[in-house]
């Protein structure tokens, strides 16, 4: 790395602490007006797909916009690079890192994969890793990242391992044993692991993976490299990147930071960084290191990279800061959560410690969701017919195993809450109503079809 380089953060003089918190908490209404650009009539319990940004970050993005528009070449020579230093010395802050060119920006997680994945590629395609030698992923990977390892690792002749892990999940022992079970198939006929990737927490179905104690089995068991694919951790778990131990770490700014799409960090330990780790998109920065080459991908709007002091200086008017957001947002998930599962007669897909701000919730199997194309049409009708947005899962049962039930039957379908500042309890009750009146009036997804 180019530790004197100025555009590396090394030398632009910004302060890299964190405002104190204001004694003048945030209220009710203030949150209400932050948010009311949302629509009014949605209950909308789905924010670790697409994230909430407030009014007051947006104001502060348009802002972005207009400088450049207004003199581009300006922005470009002096304000971009050190806009961009400024927010990137305020992530290593927040997730203790030792240095600023340990963190860089990009659009979002799967860029971050991206960047990872081509440099496992480029080592298989060069003959510096073996054609059997192989990465390791969780089962219920981010889609994107299953098709990163596709495009880049077995086309250049790797092979991949999949960790399955147990749904619904009682326990990280659970978790713990599974992983090691497929650390010992993946090192079997003298095949070499030469990258786990590992979730923080898992997308869907939504759980809290015990990532730090995962990260210690890789090194024990001599993995190379570990990537932590934590997508929805920031804003809604504790990040201490040291206390995680991974090589690389990437985290969505604009799902639990409140930041406007798109944008993330990518940190990637000093020790492990090498000069072959590039962004994908190529552009004149190329060779200056990972930091530099993300800042300047060609021309295109970097507002949403630029506004990470706005964001700071929001999360710090609700009282506790970030940590008292997380604690605010797990604590009303988990009730809300409760509440529907008792409602619906049904359970929890994890403990409440193994939950953040999303928790997996069962739905009555008198709706009889038996596919994936279940789950996308009852989805649908939700947002159609009751104005309500929620993810929803598909429990595939596995082989000999008859799962959880309800008084009717097996269940089958699980619906992924999230809950951040802006919800209600007038959401979940929303939510909890349309399912029970579907459930009374006899509906099922196969007859949802038919309408």
């Amino acid at each position: 790395m180019q530790h004197d380089d100025p555009r590396n953060g090394e030398s632009t003089h910004c302060s890299s602490k964190k405002p104190k918190i204001s004694s003048q908490f945030i209220t009710e209404s203030d949150i209400r007006d932050e948010f009311s650009h949302h629509h009014q009539r949605v209950a909308r319990i789905n924010n670790g797909s697409f994230g909430s940004c407030p009014g007051s970050v947006l104001a502060a993005q348009r802002h972005r916009q207009l400088q450049f528009l207004r003199q581009p070449d300006a922005f470009y020579f002096n304000s971009l690079r050190d806009g961009i230093t400024a927010s990137r010395k305020i992530i290593k802050d927040l997730i203790n890192a030792d240095h600023v060119d340990e963190v860089s920006l990009v659009d979002n997680a799967t860029t971050a994969a991206a960047i990872v994945l081509q440099r496992i590629g480029r080592s298989f395609a060069e003959g510096k890793f073996q054609k059997n030698d192989t990465v390791l992923m969780l089962h219920c990977a981010y889609e994107a990242v299953k098709k990163s390892i596709q495009a880049y690792v077995t086309r250049a002749g790797g092979s991949v391992i999949e960790v399955r892990l147990p749904f619904p999940v009682n326990s990280e022992v659970e978790i713990i044993s599974e992983l090691k079970k497929s650390i010992d198939e993946g090192k079997s006929n003298g095949r070499r692991i030469r990258l786990a990737i590992i979730d923080h927490i898992t997308s869907m179905p939504s759980v809290v993976i015990p990532v730090k104690e995962l990260v210690r089995i890789c090194r024990a068991e001599g993995i190379e490299q570990v990537f932590v694919d934590a997508a929805h951790a920031i804003g809604s778990v504790k990040v201490d990147v040291k206390e995680v131990g991974a090589d690389f770490y990437v985290s969505n700014l604009h799902k639990w930071f409140f930041c406007p799409p798109s944008v993330a960090f990518l940190y990637c330990n000093k020790s492990t960084t090498s000069s072959d780790l590039h962004h994908p998109v190529v552009s004149h920065e190329y060779g200056n290191g990972l930091p530099i080459e993300s800042a300047w991908t060609g021309t295109r709007d970097y507002s949403s990279q630029l506004v990470v002091p706005a964001v700071l200086e929001f999360v710090n008017r609700f009282e506790g800061g970030i940590e008292g957001i997380m604690k605010r947002n797990h604590d009303q998930v988990v009730k809300m959560g409760k509440m529907l599962a008792e409602s619906w007669g049904t359970n929890l897909g994890s403990p409440p410690e193994m939950s953040a701000a999303m928790i997996m919730v069962g739905l009555p199997s008198r709706l009889c969701l038996n596919s994936e194309k279940d789950a996308l049409k009852l989805r649908s009708h939700l947002r159609d017919c009751y104005e309500v947005e929620v993810p929803i899962f598909h429990q595939v049962p596995k082989d000999g195993e008859e799962g959880v039930r309800d008084k009717d039957g097996f269940i089958t379908g699980y619906v992924r809450i999230s809950h951040q500042v802006y919800n209600t309890l007038e959401d979940y009750e929303k939510l909890r109503d349309a399912i029970n009146q579907l459930v009374e009036d006899g509906k099922t997804c196969k007859m949802l079809f038919k309408e």
